[in-house]
């Protein structure tokens, strides 16, 4: 065999390898975007010393959603709405496959924010988004533009309940569940303060969070994911803007978070969403190791957020 030939030969071998392995990565980024793999719930309240009741009810659009209600030890009181991101459930992020190794994911406890909350008085419902935990799966993940449905069917649950002051219910929201908070705040006033901890447009997301893992090779499979999402879908990555729903927040108080050490989101980003929301009070800006120190921020130092509800639900 010719030179030219074996060449030729190793050349085809390459770009077969190299097809081969942007396929299986653009798969499995799809995969994980559309319906990503579900984190069992390794806790519950109980374990943090908490009573609760299992739930279940209805997202606006009629996709059952599953969660827990912890009530506060005396009733008529105002109750925090939890809301997770992705793909976590409404105990967090375990943060224990093999993406999370690779991204350099950090566990992220919500029972430990539940546990601050319910002794500073407040009811708590904490649930799985669509496609999440023990929730219905709808496919696609919106990051947070129809899992908007879900939150104002939390709402729709906690009207029916005698013990939940209607007047003061607040939400706090992680990532995907900040940008449903966004997305529903235009759709109801019921809703009366939020804290929003690193909410994230999703292309320069998945643009940062593909090269963080990929490197170069993010430029070839983050269109082709995209492709695949719309030919399914219909729906661009760039069309979840969750800068476009701050400006229609109304007047609801929004402290919004983010850490300045985040490589996947940006804070660019969220200063933009504070210039743009009308409630938006003085954000937190903090240092962080990574996106996990932004969110663990508030966990490890919850007094900001106790201080904003305090203000805005008296």
């Amino acid at each position: 065999m010719s030179l030219f030939y074996r060449a030729l030969r190793g050349l085809l071998f390459v770009i077969g390898f190299v097809a081969g392995l942007v396929g299986i990565t653009v798969a499995f980024f799809a995969r994980y975007m559309i319906s990503p793999p579900r984190q069992r719930l390794w806790a519950t309240p109980a374990d943090a010393g908490l009573n609760y009741e299992k739930i279940e009810f209805p997202a606006r659009d009629s996709y059952r959603l599953s969660g827990w209600f912890i009530p506060a030890k005396a009733e008529k009181r105002p109750t925090i709405i939890l809301l997770h991101g992705w793909p976590w459930n409404r105990l967090g992020n375990a943060a224990d496959d093999a993406l999370s190794d690779i991204s350099g994911s950090a566990p992220v406890d919500f029972l430990r924010l539940a546990f601050t909350l319910h002794h500073a008085g407040y009811h708590l419902l904490m649930f799985d988004l669509r496609n999440h935990g023990e929730s219905m799966t709808a496919a696609p993940v919106t990051f947070g533009l129809l899992e908007s449905n879900d939150l104002l069917g939390a709402l729709d649950y906690l009207s029916g309940r005698d013990d939940v002051d209607q007047a003061r219910i607040g939400a706090m929201g992680f990532s995907m569940g900040a940008n449903t908070v966004l997305y529903s705040l235009p759709y109801t006033k019921r809703i009366r303060a939020a804290v929003l901890v690193q909410p994230t447009s999703v292309r320069p997301f998945a643009r940062r969070f593909a090269y963080d893992l990929l490197g170069p090779l993010s430029k070839l499979v983050l269109p082709l994911v995209d492709l695949i999402y719309t030919a399914f879908y219909g729906l661009h990555l760039g069309a979840i803007e969750p800068l476009l729903a701050a400006a229609g927040a109304g007047e609801t108080p929004i402290l919004y978070v983010q850490g300045k050490g985040d490589r996947w989101g940006s804070l660019h980003n969220v200063q933009q969403m504070v210039a743009v929301t009308p409630g938006a009070v003085e954000p937190l800006f903090v240092e962080s190791v990574h996106r996990f120190g932004g969110y663990q921020y508030l966990i490890d130092n919850p007094r900001p957020a106790l201080q904003f509800f305090r203000e805005q639900l008296a």
